[in-house]
C-alpha cells in the first residue's frame, strides 16, 4: 500500500518539480526533460519581468484574491449561522436554492454578470473582478455544517452574556472552526487566484490585469518570443503563492476535510 501510495505521490509531483527545473534551464536544455538543470540560470524569470509587468500584476492578484476571499468568510459565515441556527419559514427552501447554484457552471451565469457589470460601469475595476465572487454557495454549505456541530448551549450562554448574533458568530463561534475556517480560506483564495477567464472578459486595462490574466496574454500573445523556458517561469511565479499557503495551512486543511460532515 505504501509504494502504491509512493508511486502515486511521485506522479502528482513530478511535473511541478520538473517545471521548477525548467524555469531555470537555459533554452537548450529544456527538452531534455530532466529534473535539475546542469547549468541553472535566473535568465527566464529576468526576460519575463522585463517583458511584461508581473510586479504590478501579483499586486493585483493578491488584492483581489484577498479581498475576495474576506468577504466570502464574511457572507458565508452569517448566511451559514442563520441556516444552521436560527429558525425562520422557508429555510430549507433557501439552502436547497443555494445547494442547487452549486451545480451550475460559471459559464451559464457568465452573460448576465458581464451585462451587469456594464450596466453599473464597473467594466475595468476591480468591482468587476470581486463583487461577483464575494458570496460562494460552498462556503455558506461549509459553514452550515460545522455550525450545525457545536452546541446550542454555546450559543445560549453568549445570549445571557449581552453578546449579539454578530458578535456570536465571529467571537464565540469561529474560533471553535478554526479548520473550516482554513478551508474555506484556502479553496476561495485559490479559485480566485486561478481565474482567467472572467478577468479576460472585465479587463482590458493592462494596469488592472491579475496575474493568470496577463501570463495567459503573455504565454500566447506573442511577447514571450517564443521562448519556453519564459512561459514556464511565468507558469512558476503564478503557482509559488498558493503552493507556499498550502504548505503552512496543510495541517488545518486536511483536519477540515477529513472531519466535516453533512448533517440534517
Amino acid at each position: 500500500m505504501y509504494a502504491a501510495l509512493t508511486v502515486a505521490a511521485l506522479s502528482f509531483i513530478y511535473p511541478f518539480i520538473w517545471m521548477i527545473g525548467a524555469s531555470l534551464s537555459p533554452e537548450h536544455e529544456i527538452g531534455n526533460m530532466t529534473l535539475f538543470p546542469k547549468h541553472p540560470t535566473l535568465g527566464n524569470f529576468q526576460s519575463m519581468f522585463e517583458k511584461i509587468p508581473i510586479a504590478r500584476a501579483l499586486f493585483n492578484s493578491l488584492f483581489v484574491a484577498i479581498f475576495s476571499t474576506l468577504l466570502v468568510m464574511l457572507t458565508g459565515s452569517m448566511v451559514g449561522y442563520a441556516l444552521a441556527k436560527m429558525k425562520f419559514k422557508g429555510r430549507q427552501l433557501i439552502f436547497f436554492v443555494i445547494v442547487f447554484t452549486m451545480s451550475l457552471p460559471f459559464q451559464v451565469t457568465l452573460i448576465p454578470n458581464y451585462i451587469t457589470m456594464v450596466n453599473l460601469r464597473w467594466v475595468d475595476t476591480f468591482l468587476a473582478l470581486i463583487v461577483p465572487f464575494s458570496v460562494s454557495a460552498f462556503a455558506i454549505l461549509m459553514f452550515r455544517q460545522a455550525f450545525q456541530g457545536l452546541p446550542q448551549a454555546l450559543i445560549d450562554a453568549a445570549r445571557l452574556d449581552g453578546c449579539n448574533e454578530l458578535q456570536i458568530v465571529f467571537k464565540i463561534l469561529w474560533p471553535n472552526i478554526k479548520p473550516t475556517l482554513v478551508t474555506i480560506a484556502i479553496l476561495t483564495f485559490i479559485g480566485c487566484w486561478n481565474e482567467v477567464l472572467w478577468p479576460l472578459i472585465v479587463i482590458r486595462d493592462e494596469k488592472l490585469m491579475t496575474m493568470p490574466q496577463l501570463v495567459t496574454l503573455f504565454s500566447v500573445g506573442g511577447r514571450a518570443d517564443s521562448q519556453l523556458g519564459v512561459k514556464i517561469a511565468a507558469a512558476v511565479l503564478l503557482a509559488l503563492p498558493v503552493m507556499i499557503a498550502f504548505l503552512f495551512l496543510q495541517k488545518h486543511f486536511i483536519q477540515s476535510m477529513a472531519s466535516t460532515g453533512m448533517k440534517d
